[in-house]
């Protein structure tokens, strides 16, 4: 069994959140609440399973929530739609290491136009993913631009 855990400090950061809507000014609040979801691993000789304890401010997802960060593309094109967002340049999602940090795959409204290295910031309904045979955790849906 492998346990994957968060820091104290992600866990016990303050926010104050609407029941529907998750507005950040602080642009490490919305990276900070999905770094505090939390993981486990469980694997035996017929099983596998993967739970997930979501914090209470997004366990039955969010209509609007607002979170910066950098594209990731998942096709070629210089118009997107469909995307992984990553809090820093330097995470990379896609190494194989747990290490690379939060991510979070984006499915926007309408395509934008991708500017490498450039920061973006979005609105869209978070959803909390349920399935217990992937670490995927959450998807932003019907994403638009600010």
């Amino acid at each position: 069994m492998t346990k994957c855990s968060v820091s104290a400090l992600a866990l016990t950061t303050p926010m104050v959140l609407g029941a529907s809507m998750v507005f950040a000014d602080d642009t490490a609040a919305p990276w900070d609440l999905l770094a505090a979801i939390e993981i486990e691993e469980i694997i035996t000789d017929t099983t596998y399973e993967v739970r997930k304890v979501f914090p209470s401010a997004i366990e039955n997802g969010v209509d609007q929530f607002d979170i910066s960060g950098y594209l990731v593309p998942l096709s070629d094109g210089v118009e997107i739609s469909d995307f992984i967002l990553i809090s820093d340049m330097g995470f990379c999602p896609f190494c194989g290491s747990p290490e690379h940090g939060t991510s979070l795959q984006v499915s926007m409204a309408d395509p934008i136009v991708f500017e490498e290295g450039k920061r973006i910031t979005l609105r869209g309904a978070l959803e909390t993913v349920t399935d217990p045979e992937t670490w995927q955790t959450t998807v932003l849906t019907g994403a638009h631009a600010l």
